[in-house]
């Protein structure tokens, strides 16, 4: 595995300092955003990295882990796993795609999407690594068994200490327990039902006892009449972390990015929409890739329990 001493990463990026401004990481293309706040007091977001000059999301290779104590300064812990580490993997590599980490019981469980075969939309793994530090030392323990062969893992530990784990990707979204080891699926996979237009991007967070389900939809501006933004970021709601679900809207509108992927988070008393655009791909005169990069916006609710759309603010204001 290369670590971080091993690439030369800077630790804080003094240009997020100074500007405050969107996309957060600069020196590097990053995506597929999953934050998550740790008993030390700061937010991490385990992202996966879309490699420049471009060669394509089926060389996406490795993943990083940031952190930051104030949302204005964020550390980078470099590398923490690629796919060279993963023992089961695709010989040929790549489609290291959007991850997830939880913390439990002094553990960090990492989970990651990646083909185990050439034939690599019908092999999907989703893999487990563990480490007992949040941004390093995380080796591969295996892969979840009965799951479906898609991508996009997440889980959600609720107050009780149950987990939950969803995935989905191609219109199908599926969830069901994890049993204490969270390295095993108790019982099956079940579709969520009741959610408006999915396409992937699964993230459940839990608001004022209810519990919300993100992700990303299908739309599409039709890119090839020069129109940017696609997928819209939309949300249902639910009395149970399984549902059903009942669709509420849309809390992000597209941003100039192909894709978008997105978390929810409440860190020191104030609830972010963390998500990725193109803005800093097109600044570099490499929009027509749609590089993305890592950002963040405030979120903010309704007295019903409804989310307000998020302003997106960064280089280019929406």
């Amino acid at each position: 595995m290369v670590t971080a001493a091993g690439i030369g990463i800077v630790s804080i990026f003094h240009s997020v300092a100074q500007t405050k401004e969107n996309p957060i990481i600069r020196h590097m293309y990053t995506a597929d955003p999953s934050a998550r706040v740790w008993n030390d007091g700061r937010l991490y977001v385990y992202a996966s990295h879309d490699i420049a000059p471009p060669r394509g999301c089926d060389l996406m290779d490795q993943y990083h882990v940031f952190s930051t104590d104030d949302m204005v300064h964020w550390k980078d812990h470099g590398e923490i796993l690629r796919a060279s580490d993963v023992p089961w993997g695709r010989k040929d590599g790549g489609f290291m795609w959007a991850p997830d980490c939880v913390y439990k019981d002094g553990t960090y469980y990492f989970y990651f999407p990646h083909p185990s075969g050439d034939d690599w939309n019908q092999t999907w793994k989703i893999g487990i690594a563990t480490s007992k530090n949040p941004a390093k030392d995380f080796k591969v323990q295996g892969y979840l068994e009965n799951v479906d062969a898609l991508i996009d893992p997440h889980v959600f530990i609720d107050d009780d200490g149950q987990a939950y784990f969803y995935q989905g990707g191609g219109g199908v979204c599926k969830g069901g327990k994890l049993k204490d080891n969270m390295v095993e699926i108790e019982g099956e996979l079940a579709v969520m039902e009741g959610l408006e237009d999915f396409h992937e991007a699964t993230w459940v967070h839990k608001y004022n006892g209810k519990y919300y389900l993100s992700y990303s939809d299908n739309h599409d501006n039709n890119w090839n009449d020069g129109v940017k933004g696609d997928n819209r970021m939309r949300y249902a709601v639910s009395d149970r972390p399984l549902g059903p679900w009942k669709s509420v809207g849309i809390y992000m509108d597209p941003t100039n990015s192909y894709t978008n992927h997105g978390s929810i988070v409440e860190y020191k008393g104030q609830w972010y929409a963390f998500y990725h655009t193109s803005e800093l791909s097109e600044a570099n005169g490499e929009f027509n890739d749609w590089l993305r990069s890592v950002c963040v916006d405030k979120l903010f609710y309704n007295t019903d329990g409804t989310i307000q759309k998020v302003k997106q603010t960064g280089m280019i204001a929406k």
